[in-house]
């Protein structure tokens, strides 16, 4: 009986008792609104999930009308790629692997000077070896990162990914975006059925409304060109000019990051990714170079971005930002703006994907999808997709039925969700967590809440990492691990005596979690991301 007692007071001490209460809470919370709430509601088709729906996708994969041999002309594309970016670059190789013909247009093969897309977590790794495509971290001086490394107020918490049971090879990796997306186009441009050519896509070839291919320009004084292939994807980045021809979804700006390089920085946690619980939003540090290291300063989506010009940009660095940094990194913070032309400005967008009903396209990548880049999971969701794609299009032997082809690629979408809604909603949610709300006390709650919650260590850091890394792509452990961190939050205010005010308080903290992460899940599916299906259960 001792013994029982102790270990449940152990167990408590490490907060499993909080953890259970959360579980059924939350169990509590999903059940009404996805049962109760959205049972009112007309159903979207789109968004159910159905037993006989899944064996319809395995059936269309043997449909006569797509497994025909292809009458196109071996000198004519199967697919064209509009974009060679990470997304583009990694689609041709593995189609052309798979011995389709593939054309990528793109407005410009030089290296491209990026300052996101820099974080390649370990789940994004093991798409990348999965493709073929993991040399090409290779000789472009990636580093590797084991983890996170979380800074408040002045404490710090360090939080590892959960590698072991992976080779020693598998971790997350960091780099110049440029020098990785060059090599990705180096690997695809090896495969003599893969065709890389510089030009300015200028629109879709549409025919009662069947998208048939693109016409471009090789420079601006050259005459259109129209190139025609049974298939187009179209992965142009956040900027496609594309896009709305293929989907009407509206792009958020939640904020901007100010960017800079420091040289020669020594880390307090080296092969870690650090990111700053700074006022009013987050700063993000990580090696991208033996001797450089990329800081990413947020500036909210209300806030006024000062100028660089006029030297508003290098005071408000200097006032706002250095006092929050560690000490032993505001030294180089200090020299790196001392160069206003190493200070750079990128605008973050969000976007939730909506599935493309135009037969002969396909949306991919930041052109489809795009959320706050603060988990570094952009990468990971666009090499997840590709993934899925190129299993659903290897056993078709012809594309040439658009229509018959844009219904079985209907279940694309469906079964990209688990990774993509988990990192998704994860950015969306951490995102507006980790920022500063000076004026609402309940989410300042929340924002200590989550920094002790997985300064706690153990299964409370293991299960978010998993997730924030891509090894453990599931939305409903998302969900549970978001509001044990606000019952533990609640758990801060209510103990060891509970008042009135902090009670109140504590109700405010659960309805802000849900004001949160509920919209974010809704914009991605509730039922896709509640019930999610892999590639794997059905082929």
């Amino acid at each position: 009986m001792a013994f029982a007692m102790d270990l449940l007071r152990k167990m408590n001490y490490y907060g499993f008792t909080e953890l259970a209460i959360a579980y059924v809470l939350v169990f509590v919370l999903v059940y009404y609104y996805v049962f109760v709430t959205s049972g009112s509601k007309k159903k979207d088709k789109k968004e159910e999930i159905h037993d006989h729906e899944l064996q319809q996708i395995k059936e269309c994969i043997n449909s006569s009308s797509l497994n025909q041999t292809a009458s196109a002309d071996d000198n004519n594309p199967e697919i064209i790629i509009v974009g060679a970016g990470v997304a583009g670059s990694a689609l041709a190789y593995a189609l052309g692997k798979d011995g389709r013909r593939v054309v990528v247009i793109e407005r410009d093969l030089s290296e491209p000077d990026r300052i996101v897309g820099e974080l390649l977590q370990p789940g994004g790794y093991l798409k990348l070896i999965e493709l073929g495509l993991e040399d090409c971290v290779k000789e472009i001086d990636a580093q590797r990162v084991y983890g996170y490394a979380l800074f408040k107020d002045g404490k710090s918490t360090k939080i590892e990914y959960p590698l072991n049971k992976y080779k020693s090879d598998v971790s997350g990796r960091s780099f110049h975006n440029g020098r990785f997306i060059q090599r990705m186009r180096q690997k695809a441009a090896t495969l003599p059925n893969v065709r890389l050519q510089q030009g300015t896509v200028t629109s879709l070839v549409e025919e009662n409304g069947t998208v048939k291919g693109i016409r471009y320009k090789k420079t601006k004084e050259d005459k259109e060109i129209t190139l025609r292939a049974p298939l187009t994807v179209v992965c142009d980045g956040c900027c496609s000019n594309l896009r709305r021809s293929l989907c009407t979804s509206k792009v958020d700006v939640p904020s901007c990051f100010v960017a800079l390089i420091l040289k020669k920085c020594k880390l307090p946690y080296p092969n870690h990714g650090h990111v700053i619980l700074a006022e009013p939003s987050p700063i993000l540090l990580y090696p991208i170079s033996t001797f450089e290291t990329r800081c990413l300063v947020d500036i909210p989506g209300g806030q006024k971005v000062p100028s660089i010009s006029n030297g508003e940009m290098t005071r408000y660095l200097k006032t706002v930002v250095v006092p929050q940094l560690p000490t032993e990194l505001q030294d180089p913070f200090m020299a790196a703006i001392e160069d206003i032309k190493n200070i750079k400005i990128a605008t973050n967008r969000s976007m939730p994907a909506v599935p493309s009903s135009t037969p002969g396209a396909v949306l991919l990548g930041d052109a489809f999808n795009m959320r706050h880049p603060l988990t570094g999971g952009g990468m990971t969701v666009a090499l997840s997709d590709i993934v899925v794609l190129r299993k659903l299009l290897r056993p078709l032997d012809s594309f040439e039925d658009a229509a018959s082809l844009n219904k079985y690629l209907d279940s694309f979408y469906t079964l990209r969700k688990p990774v993509a809604s988990t990192i998704n909603t994860l950015a969306g949610a951490l995102y507006k967590v980790f920022s500063s709300t000076t004026d609402d006390e309940a989410r300042n709650e929340l924002r200590q809440a989550c920094f002790d919650y997985l300064s706690l260590g153990g299964i409370f850091s293991y299960g978010p990492v998993s997730l924030l890394s891509g090894l453990n792509p599931n939305p409903f452990t998302l969900i549970l691990h978001f509001f044990a961190v606000a019952i533990y939050g609640v758990g801060r205010l209510l103990l060891p005596v509970p008042s009135l005010n902090r009670s109140y308080l504590g109700f405010r903290l659960i309805s802000d979690a849900s004001k949160i992460i509920f919209p974010i899940i809704k914009a991605e599916g509730m039922k896709q991301v509640l019930l999610p299906v892999s590639i794997d259960s059905i082929l």
